[in-house]
């Protein structure tokens, strides 16, 4: 059976999400990701679909549906101010934030919070997780 173009993109998509999410379960557990510099979270969880640059051209980009933000150009888009608080809402995921249409990035401040212990304690790692993940963003602005 042949499939079309569109169909076979977005099949591949959804089959790299799908990968992310396996390797990410698999290997989460023998980690503590509140001691990764935001850089090494960047490239472990980000620059799948956000690209090495931060441009959004991530390999797993051209089968999503929409077009994934260059991260690169934040500071620029809000008249020159980074959006440091939005930025974290936005990663987090667990207050919704709809920023433009749907969401279509994973709730990382939930699967941190599970694979750093899901308690309190959890909490406090998840917001250093995030706040190093959003000083590396703050630093690849052009």
């Amino acid at each position: 059976m042949r499939i079309g173009h569109r169909a076979q993109r977005r099949l591949r998509g959804l089959l790299s999400v799908v990968v992310l999410g396996i390797a990410f379960s698999a290997s989460a557990t023998a980690q503590i990701f509140d001691q990764y510099s935001g850089e090494e979270t960047y490239f472990r969880f980000c620059a799948s679909c956000h690209g090495e640059d931060g441009h959004g051209d991530g390999p797993v980009s051209a089968g999503l549906r929409i077009t994934v933000p260059d991260l690169t150009s934040l500071r620029k888009r809000q008249g020159d101010e980074f959006p440091d608080t939005l930025l974290r809402r936005i990663i987090d995921g667990r207050d919704i934030v709809i920023y433009h249409g749907t969401r279509y990035m994973p709730v990382w401040g939930y699967e941190f919070w599970v694979q750093e212990g899901a308690d309190e304690a959890a909490q406090a790692s998840v917001d250093i997780i995030i706040g190093n993940l959003v000083d590396y963003i703050e630093s690849i602005q052009r």
